[in-house]
């Protein structure tokens, strides 16, 4: 979008934008995923039969893992990009790629927090997977780089960076032939402006135990790590080659919560892997019903074509799956209300996101936006800034959001 804007296109960040020239950004990880960027893709495909686009580009992970399927079953399609191609499609709209432009952007997000992606690709060998398919070998941005766009970000207002990548706990080890997370955190809790730098898909194996003492250290690193473990199963863990067994799981969810007081933990979990037994989804069951994640997602199985798992019969039923999604969210809404609960009475410091109706819609340092729990605050504070950092003291709290007012410390 910087490209486009420095060559003098105007540019919306839009899924129904008015515009003569559409360009899908595509994901091709999940099924349903894959599917809304093929209703999206169709969707556009008509409105230029239509008239109403004169032209329409496809780039991103779907184009990448199936070209050549895609020209052949949506021939509408002006042109399809893979996932490094942003100078070709510079060209292709009618621009001229400048690379004196690296790590300048157009914030899709609000103003005050943004995603800042520290490498791409992947290196791990998880058997359901397809990213490294797509988005090739782990590769590490610079640390210069990213601490450029960091800055650049703070100077556009950006208080909150969101740090992501396929693995962010790999970080350096193709670059600079060891592990440099650490150094990168310590970097980044220096650029002025930026008070919250949040953690997202930091991978258990090999998590690099100097970050923890960084995150305890930096006032302005949140104290919130977003770990996908997957399973806890020890054969189902190497059916999936993650590469951490249940004990090395545990130790390591032991260390961080004890060298990290009060640290939330967010993680991701997959039931109805090939050959999942019921026993093998109630230790599942367990574990998370002892450990008591903060934050957790699920994900029903789904085959993907040609990683290794695809070979494996998808031998858990689609209800089995549904089932054992539902219980293990049961299990976790019981948990969040509970830590929900324990925060009434206390004051956190908390951004603003947003208006509506009558709240306020903020978050505390242990939310991510839109995936995590928010903070509802009576509009009927009429000064407060979206952006802006206020004390809020909690006095409700549900399963999954808290309500408070303006405190003070």
């Amino acid at each position: 979008m910087a490209q486009l804007t420095a060559n003098d296109f105007q540019v919306s960040f839009e899924k129904d934008a008015d515009a003569d020239i559409v360009v899908i950004n595509t994901c091709g990880f999940i099924k349903d995923a894959k599917q809304e960027s093929i209703d999206t893709i169709l969707q556009h495909v008509r409105a230029k039969e239509r008239g109403q686009v004169k032209k329409l580009y496809v780039m991103g992970c779907l184009a990448e893992r199936y070209m050549k399927d895609l020209k052949k079953e949506i021939p509408d399609v002006d042109q399809y990009f893979g996932v490094n191609s942003l100078k070709e499609i510079i060209s292709s709209i009618g621009g001229n790629y400048k690379a004196d432009l690296i790590g300048e952007r157009h914030l899709t997000t609000p103003s005050h927090y943004a995603y800042l992606k520290i490498s791409e690709g992947c290196n791990r060998n998880c058997t359901f997977c397809a990213i490294p398919m797509m988005r090739g070998k782990h590769i590490s941005k610079p640390v210069d780089e990213i601490i450029k766009e960091a800055n650049n970000l703070a100077a556009k207002g950006v208080k909150e960076l969101i740090l992501i990548a396929q693995d962010l706990t790999y970080y350096g080890i193709d670059l600079y032939k060891k592990n440099q997370f650490a150094f990168l955190l310590e970097n980044l809790s220096e650029v002025k402006g930026i008070e919250w730098i949040r953690l997202h898909y930091a991978y258990p194996a090999g998590f690099p135990e100097d970050a923890i003492k960084v995150i305890r250290q930096k006032s302005n690193i949140c104290k919130y790590i977003d770990m996908p473990v997957q399973h806890i199963n020890y054969r189902i863990l190497a059916l999936m080659q993650r590469g951490h067994s249940r004990e090395q799981t545990i130790q390591l969810l032991q260390k961080i919560r004890q060298e990290i007081p009060g640290v939330a933990l967010r993680t991701t979990i997959i039931v109805g892997f090939p050959g999942e037994t019921q026993e093998e989804f109630d230790e599942l069951l367990d574990f998370i019903s002892i450990y008591k994640f903060d934050r957790l997602g699920v994900f029903m199985y789904s085959p993907e074509e040609d990683t290794k798992a695809y070979k494996l019969p998808d031998n858990v039923p689609d209800e089995v799956k549904k089932e054992r999604m539902e219980k293990i969210m049961d299990v976790q809404q019981s948990i969040s209300l509970k830590l929900n609960i324990g925060k009434v009475d206390k004051v956190f410091q908390t951004i603003i996101d947003r208006q509506e109706g009558e709240y306020f819609i903020g978050r505390t340092e242990f939310d991510s936006p839109e995936i995590d729990n928010e903070v509802l605050i009576s509009s009927n504070n009429k000064d407060l800034l979206i952006g802006n950092f206020y004390p809020v003291k909690v006095s409700k709290a549900d399963y999954f959001d808290l309500f408070g007012t303006i405190s003070q410390f």
